[in-house]
């Protein structure tokens, strides 16, 4: 089996999913934020300090948590993909909260579904400490 990995214009379109996903989030745009989630049980994403099981579960975090605090910087961000439906999002950031920066990291898994394109499956978001 052969899978081709970082072809240009499959990089191209899901960096512009994690810009679209970073746009909404330091802008707390709930809608992009849960259109860009897949709307499935199965869909999971881990934080700082909770683990949502489903998109039922994310939603709720996302309508509940404060909107100020979000603003961050990127440090770095690395992407693969694997094939044209499959890729990994990287992310390093600084963020600054009580005069204090925290590092933190982001990972999301992406899957081009039929009829929603890119589709966050899986995401996890951990501060360094």
């Amino acid at each position: 089996m052969s899978t081709e990995i970082n072809a240009p214009d499959v990089m191209a379109e899901v960096r512009a999913v994690f810009d679209r996903y970073e746009a909404a989030l330091v802008g707390n745009d709930v809608p992009t934020l849960d259109a860009l989630f897949w709307d499935s049980p199965q869909v999971i994403r881990f934080g700082a300090s909770e683990m949502l099981y489903g998109g039922d579960e994310i939603r709720a975090f996302r309508q509940a948590r404060p909107s100020a605090g979000l603003a961050r910087d990127l440090v770095r961000v690395e992407i693969r993909t694997f094939g044209r439906d499959f890729a990994t999002t990287h992310a390093e950031y600084t963020r600054t909260s009580g005069g204090r920066v925290q590092i933190g990291r982001q990972t999301q898994t992406l899957v081009r579904m039929p009829g929603l394109g890119w589709q966050i499956v899986s995401a996890h978001v951990s501060n360094m400490v």
